[in-house]
């Protein structure tokens, strides 16, 4: 069958940054957790690089719907306290973090391609002029990462979710690997809740 690939026009005429659509070929990881949810992360083109991976029970094009609502992404992840829309493609998310650090900023260009039985969601940071940084936040210049949803069966659905690990500011080196695993056990569990609130209601 033909693959259909959708791409979003861009509004900010900048390139991508640090592109992780290669991330399902990328090899030498380190296991961080193990189970239903699994996070690792690696060293790729000079970036620390964590990704976690499930399996949804909830059809590919569900979960596709949820992930591309960023408008609402307040709502859906709980870390997440703004998503401002900046153009068709832009958005700029704000991010609380854990006492005693900093919130976080970032201001990503996206795009999403539609295959066969695969679904790609992939963001890189870009500057633009109605990004407004909050002085009590840090920015991530480096912000890049990917979403791969691999459909399995009606039901059934893999799940990758893949990012820059990069936090900047105040946050210590020595506690990346937990911030790393508690980001990606979180998102993923707030992705499955919203999906089964979303079919229970």
């Amino acid at each position: 069958m033909k693959q259909k690939v959708i791409t979003f026009s861009f509004m900010v005429s900048l390139s991508f940054g640090l592109d992780l659509r290669p991330i399902q070929s990328i090899q030498n990881w380190n296991i961080l957790q193990s189970g239903n949810i699994t996070v690792e992360w690696t060293e790729y083109e000079g970036f620390l690089i964590s990704k976690a991976e499930t399996m949804l029970h909830h059809p590919m094009n569900e979960i596709a719907s949820v992930i591309q609502d960023l408008k609402h992404y307040p709502d859906i992840f709980k870390r997440v306290t703004t998503a401002r829309q900046l153009g068709s493609d832009v958005v700029q998310i704000v991010l609380d973090m854990p006492f005693p650090f900093d919130g976080r900023d970032y201001i990503i260009k996206y795009q999403i391609e539609k295959l066969e039985n695969k679904w790609i969601f992939v963001f890189s940071a870009v500057d633009h002029p109605q990004g407004i940084l909050d002085p009590n936040h840090v920015r991530l210049p480096n912000a890049a990462g990917i979403w791969v949803l691999t459909e399995k069966e009606a039901n059934k659905t893999s799940v990758t979710y893949a990012w820059n690990g990069e936090l900047l500011g105040n946050f210590p080196d020595f506690a990346l690997h937990r911030a790393w695993a508690t980001q990606g056990t979180e998102v993923l569990n707030w992705l499955d809740q919203a999906l089964s609130k979303k079919n229970n209601s």
